[in-house]
């Protein structure tokens, strides 16, 4: 037994495994918000655009998750104000502002010569988290989980009848935009961890997952938290044993996940149909 429990044994394992289950609740709760609503670019893209406010908040001497936040909030901001006035639909925009910031990051890290390591921002450092990395994915996952726990009929009233929602005195444009700096303060909680690339996975698998296996609303939330949970310690317990990296690992799990419930629910289906 103690074999199997043997990466947990060591501190950087457990601290790896510890940050992925707090970033896990944010992940997993607006997961399924950008699932029904149709935004799995929009993790994407926010994900992307946060490289050149890393740089730039690097070149200015603030700290990396203020300029990492600001990017990824001003490019859901800017995505949105131009979806309302083009004829250009969503999916669209979200490429051209995902491809355009991360061109921009890309092109300031390469021309400003520094000592940032792009794997790190790019694909995480799970077994290089240090105690303010903790913090800070403490701090965001339990105010945004909060929130969501608190909120989420709001949020969900808002998302899918926004009308009824202003009938109800609700602020709509506020949680709208609120979802916003949650899903790019979520983004900023897993720089350390997963990194930028792979952000968009636990932004969207958990909920898709959910999404196959439930119908109802409230238990597609805590389906999804289970989810991103469980995928985050197989990964980071699975990648001592295969001797990789720990985020690309639990990023496979996820995939794994979807594709278990996904034919699960065909196989349901076709019963249902044949009997």
């Amino acid at each position: 037994m103690m074999d199997w429990l043997l990466p947990f044994t060591f501190p950087f394992m457990r601290d790896a495994a510890l940050i992925g289950l707090m970033i896990s609740v944010p992940a997993g709760l607006l997961s399924c918000f950008l699932v029904l609503r149709g935004w799995s670019l929009m993790g994407d893209a926010v994900s992307h655009a946060i490289l050149p406010g890393v740089v730039l908040a690097y070149i200015l001497q603030l700290p990396l998750i203020l300029g990492a936040f600001v990017a990824g909030l001003g490019s859901a901001l800017m995505a949105g104000w131009l979806q309302d006035n083009s004829r250009v639909k969503r999916d669209t925009v979200l490429g051209v502002v995902m491809s355009g910031m991360f061109g921009l990051g890309v092109v300031l890290y390469t021309a400003i010569p520094s000592d940032l390591h792009l794997d790190h921002i790019l694909f995480g450092n799970m077994l290089g988290i240090g105690p303010e990395d903790m913090r800070l994915a403490a701090m965001i996952s339990g105010v945004v989980g909060l929130v969501l726990v608190l909120k989420w009929k709001d949020f969900a009233l808002a998302a899918f009848d926004p009308v009824q929602a202003r009938v109800a005195g609700l602020a709509v444009g506020w949680l709208h935009y609120g979802l916003l700096a949650m899903i790019s303060a979520t983004v900023v909680a897993m720089l350390s961890s997963v990194g930028i690339i792979l952000a968009v996975a636990m932004l969207i698998a958990p909920g898709a997952v959910a999404f196959l296996v439930t119908r109802r609303l409230a238990a597609m939330l805590v389906t999804a938290v289970i989810v991103a949970a469980f995928a985050t310690t197989v990964g980071v317990w699975g990648s001592f044993w295969l001797d990789s990296a720990p985020a690309p690992t639990v990023v496979l799990v996820l995939t794994g996940l979807f594709v278990l419930a996904f034919t699960w629910r065909n196989l349901a289906q076709r019963r249902a149909s044949a009997a």
